[in-house]
């Protein structure tokens, strides 16, 4: 099973996580199980950018991402070669370091 790690964030994991992840989920779902509240305002489907990611290590293990995601990329903030809409990515075998925006363009902040 692949390892994820998450950097510390502020407010969303202060002292970082770790978790264990299945091949072929997202890595919001991954998150998302394993107690890292990643925010999704659009409720996973690609539009928006609440999720945005920046994958540190292992970013060319995940699938390539579509056109759509890339347009919203585009709108992230903070945006990096190695960003990634967490809703999106889908995990392969190989272990990833994650780390989370400190912000986000969400006008509204939803608790999921």
């Amino acid at each position: 099973m692949p390892k994820l790690t998450f950097l510390p964030h502020d407010v969303i994991c202060p002292d970082g996580a770790e978790i264990e992840a299945n091949e072929g989920e997202t890595i919001l779902n991954a998150a998302l199980s394993g107690g890292v509240s990643i925010e999704h305002a659009c409720e996973k489907s690609c539009a928006c950018t609440t999720c945005h990611v920046v994958v540190r290590d292992g970013f060319f293990s995940l699938t390539e991402a579509e056109e759509n995601e890339e347009d919203y990329l585009d709108k992230a903030w903070g945006l990096e070669p190695e960003s990634r809409l967490s809703c999106q990515a889908i995990i392969s075998k190989d272990d990833l370091v994650i780390e989370i925006p400190k912000y986000t363009i969400n006008m509204v902040s939803e608790d999921h």
